[in-house]
């Protein structure tokens, strides 16, 4: 795993290299810190899956060209079978499962997102991005925060959201929960 997110922090760096923008300005445009940016361009401290879609977004690429260090080429139809999506984890309490990296000129990003039961009992860390979320359970139960509100899905719900709003999700009833997750 340590390999991987420093084969895609070197990417990211290359990459904000080649299109004249300096580091500052890309730590600005996520609204981190420099010095947190700098860790992720070293691979010292993983990017978040939110952060990974901006950057590529900024970058003018997809997002499969990142994880995967190939250029998306499919432009009619890609195909992910059965737990063969590549796996993205991003962030400690979420794992996720891109499903389409290798379609080229997507308009969103979609995930299979697996979220653990949590052993303390405080409120999981949140995160924001801009553009819209849709989130489908498929398994299990979650708790949303968003923007002062906590909502809980159950198996079959859904919530469609505004992203740019602080969010997170948490499994409940001490049991795995997983949802597909459609970033816009």
């Amino acid at each position: 795993m340590k390999e991987k997110i420093s084969e895609i922090a070197l990417r990211v760096k290359e990459l904000r290299e080649l299109s004249d923008i300096k580091a500052v300005d890309m730590a600005n445009f996520l609204d981190i810190s420099l010095e947190t940016y700098q860790e992720y361009e070293k691979g010292k401290k993983d990017i978040p899956a939110s952060e990974l879609f901006e950057i590529a977004h900024k970058l003018g690429v997809d997002m499969g060209l990142l994880l995967t260090g190939e250029e998306t080429r499919m432009h009619i139809f890609t195909v992910t079978r059965n737990g063969k999506g590549v796996n993205v984890e991003r962030r400690k309490q979420y794992q996720y499962e891109n499903l389409a990296e290798k379609f080229i000129h997507k308009k969103a990003e979609p995930f299979i997102v697996t979220v653990e039961p949590r052993k303390d009992q405080s409120k999981p860390t949140t995160n924001h991005h801009p553009g819209q979320e849709f989130d489908y359970v498929i398994e299990g139960s979650i708790k949303i925060y968003i923007h002062d509100n906590e909502i809980i899905l159950n198996e079959g719900d859904s919530i469609f959201f505004d992203s740019s709003y602080k969010h997170a999700m948490e499994a409940l009833n001490n049991k795995r929960a997983r949802f597909l997750a459609f970033i816009l």
